[in-house]
């Protein structure tokens, strides 16, 4: 089905936009405040809690631009919709990078027109100042908040973003790590923009998240990255790693010929959804004597690494898809890049700590909030099978 010319038209008119958005979040106001009340309006029913009491006019700014709303009310006071702290937090973050890109004189045209769309021109640095040490303050509340969870699996990753620094732009690396709680719900759990992606600076984030009370990790998903290794064994001694299989992958394909490429993925793919760890090692076997007068370095690598991306085969099958790659972390990492394109070079370091900061809170709390990810009682069946599987003491010494 095509669109229309007229259709075309209303997409890229940002006054269309806006009043498709302004639309679309009062409605899920009403809906919110009717699944609070328990009934919609004028309808009677035994499950209502409570009665409206009109309309609080509420003004949100966006990328579209400002948002005119209606807050419904409810006579009791007790109806708060989270619809304001959740999206106008990282809206803040964005407007607020913007409008110092403006006033420290190094933004492009395009973002000039972007905060004069959203904000004016009647913004100035003292107002921004304000605004960044109430966003600051929450936003660092939550990086430093007590991990008072068991987070069995943690997935660590790193991405880069541009910053101006001593009036040079440098690429720094934003370090994150996600986990999965002990009710199988997602959350961000670190957060730090430092200058690069070392040992030094991976030993300071682990360090950092134990200060905080973090616990009970027993499979630490990442890449291979000499200086994020060694920081794992550092600071988790005796805790599994799975090293990414897609990564891992990649980098053994990108050293056969084409000509083997796809033999060798197949063979790969076999080794990687073998049942259980035993039955993988043994596949690995054949695969690198068959790579190793072709390919003595990839056999090599296969056979000194090789094990490490089958670590995931230790833990439950209805687990495995989503603990032997990094890939949902990556995801989350292109989302953050598409909602932070605009800003192309962060005017600082703590602008773009702040930005990032509250694109994870926001999605920490949807996480959080959601639905569960993963089902963490097969991982304590798995665990306990393993426990009655080992011999007795008598029995070991009596054999």
């Amino acid at each position: 089905m095509t669109r229309s010319k007229d259709t075309n038209k209303q997409i890229d008119n940002p006054e269309f936009l806006k009043g498709l958005m302004q639309e679309y979040l009062q409605e899920y106001l009403e809906q919110e405040v009717a699944l609070h009340l328990g009934a919609l309006p004028y309808e009677r029913t035994v499950d209502r809690r409570g009665h409206r009491n009109g309309y609080k006019p509420r003004q949100l700014n966006t990328r579209v631009g400002k948002l005119f709303l209606s807050i419904p009310q409810a006579r009791d006071g007790s109806f708060s919709t989270e619809l304001f702290e959740r999206y106008q937090r990282s809206e803040q973050a964005l407007i607020c990078c913007l409008q110092e890109m403006v006033i420290n004189g190094v933004s492009t045209r395009k973002v000039k027109r972007i905060t004069e769309q959203l904000c004016g021109l009647d913004f100035s640095r003292s107002q921004v100042s304000e605004i960044s040490k109430k966003l600051d303050k929450e936003i660092q509340a939550w990086l430093n908040r007590p991990l008072n969870d068991e987070y069995p699996y943690l997935f660590v990753d790193a991405r880069y973003n541009k910053l101006r620094r001593d009036h040079k732009v440098e690429s720094h690396a934003v370090l994150i790590a996600k986990a999965v709680n002990q009710s199988g719900k997602r959350d961000i759990i670190g957060v730090d923009v430092c200058n690069n992606e070392n040992e030094t600076n991976w030993s300071d984030f682990f360090q950092g998240l134990k200060e905080r009370g973090l616990k009970g990790v027993k499979l630490v998903i990442s890449d291979a990255h000499g200086g994020l290794v060694s920081a794992i064994e550092q600071y988790y001694p005796g805790t599994q790693w799975q090293r990414c299989q897609v990564h891992f992958k990649k980098n053994i394909l990108d050293k056969v010929r084409n000509r083997d490429k796809a033999w060798t993925k197949q063979r790969l793919d076999d080794i990687f959804h073998a049942p259980d760890k035993q039955t993988g090692l043994t596949r690995l076997r054949p695969l690198i004597e068959d790579l190793s007068d072709k390919y003595p370095r990839v056999a090599d690598l296969l056979e000194n690494d090789g094990e490490d991306a089958l670590t995931c085969l230790n833990f439950p099958l209805e687990h495995r898809r989503r603990i032997r790659t990094t890939n949902s972390l990556e995801r989350f990492n292109q989302e953050i890049k598409r909602r932070t394109n605009v800003i192309r070079i962060f005017p600082n370091r703590e602008s773009a700590a702040r930005l990032i900061g509250a694109l994870c809170m926001e999605q920490s709390e949807e996480w959080i909030t959601g639905r569960q990810y993963l089902d963490m009682s097969l991982l304590d069946q798995e665990e306990q099978k393993l426990i009655t599987k080992k011999p007795k003491q008598h029995e070991t010494v009596a054999a």
